[in-house]
């Protein structure tokens, strides 16, 4: 271009930009709340002022590479459309409203329709736990049998009751931290196996559930058998329900996914099994947020709090917050 064009070309470029600028600059602002918390953040008159003021730079845009404008302009507002396209026409949704919507939403209604493999997974872990309670009633050599001596780290049947009692409250801590890691990485793995598993008809699944419930009532009537109960409760419930829930809640999507191969209804196998597979998957990705809430209960809050009522207080806690969130997420929105 001659310097004449040049000088010519930099009046018009001025001049297009005041006429126009106010307008790429208020679609630069709503394009930026829009990228960074969603379009949900947009109220109506935005929502509808957006897709205009995207048509009017994209007009500017042809204009300014068509009448040869400044190359600085130019590539200005090819950002600027890239960037409202992503807006509009891309993710509609920012990461943390993705990840808010999957959790509060999503993830309980796909529980609640599990509601049948929920019902069962519990009921199994439930008789494993209440055989082991019977049968070392009557023989607590049982005991080993249900649960590893090597992990039960001398908590047994031929430990005293002052050794079983008093890792509870900061005694033996190094013992007791021992053995609380082995629960919360064996139910972890237990919980992600019982998933994995699904696939071969649920019944490794459901061996799975039943012999976790074995070592858990084992556990348990050891401590009863020595007056014990209420302590070693308190001092589960805390990290146990959100780590034993999820435990249940992955055997739930291993059963649907079994459930799905041995009866596809009106689907093929296959099909049956991709269906069952993506609803289960998503429980068991709401499963590795319960796993992570019960290591940080089990980490810091253990080995701090040794007074029963703060353990049940905490208990109840975690109570209303899981059986809520389960039961009441995402309802608001038609679920079921």
């Amino acid at each position: 271009m001659s310097d004449a064009g040049a000088r010519g070309a930099a009046p018009r470029s001025v001049a297009f930009r005041r006429e126009r600028e106010a307008l790429w600059f208020e679609l630069d602002a709503l394009v930026d709340k829009a990228l960074r918390r969603g379009l949900g953040s947009l109220d109506a008159e935005a929502l509808h002022r957006l897709p205009v003021l995207y048509r009017s730079t994209l007009a500017s845009l042809s204009v300014a590479r068509r009448t040869a404008l400044d190359q600085a302009l130019v590539r200005y507002l090819e950002a600027l459309c890239a960037r409202a396209y992503l807006a509009i026409y891309g993710s509609q949704r920012s990461v943390r409203g993705a990840v808010r919507e999957a959790l509060l939403v999503t993830f309980p209604r796909m529980v609640r329709a599990l509601r049948v493999e929920v019902a069962l997974s519990v009921a199994i872990t439930t008789a494993g736990a209440v055989i082991a309670w019977m049968l070392m009633d009557v023989e607590p050599g049982w005991y080993d049998a249900f649960v590893d001596p090597g992990l039960a780290s001398g908590r047994d049947p031929h430990a005293t009751t002052e050794a079983l009692r008093e890792p509870l409250y900061g005694g033996g801590e190094g013992a007791l931290a021992t053995f609380a890691s082995f629960l919360f990485v064996h139910n972890a793995g237990i919980g992600i196996m019982c998933f994995a598993l699904g696939f071969a008809a649920g019944i490794p699944t459901a061996l799975l559930l039943f012999t976790n419930g074995l070592m858990l009532g084992a556990f348990l009537q050891l401590y009863a058998s020595r007056g014990l109960l209420f302590e070693l409760v308190g001092w589960l419930l805390p990290h146990g329900i959100p780590e034993i829930g999820a435990v249940v809640l992955c055997g739930a999507a291993g059963l649907h996914v079994g459930r799905a191969l041995i009866d596809p209804g009106r689907h093929t196998h296959a099909d049956a099994l991709l269906r069952a597979g993506r609803r289960a998957s998503m429980v068991v990705v709401g499963c590795v947020v319960l796993f992570a809430i019960a290591g940080v209960v089990e980490g810091v809050f253990r080995q701090v709090v040794t007074d029963d009522g703060l353990r049940y207080a905490l208990a109840l806690f975690n109570g209303l917050w899981f059986f809520g969130w389960l039961l009441l997420g995402g309802r608001r929105r038609g679920a079921t």
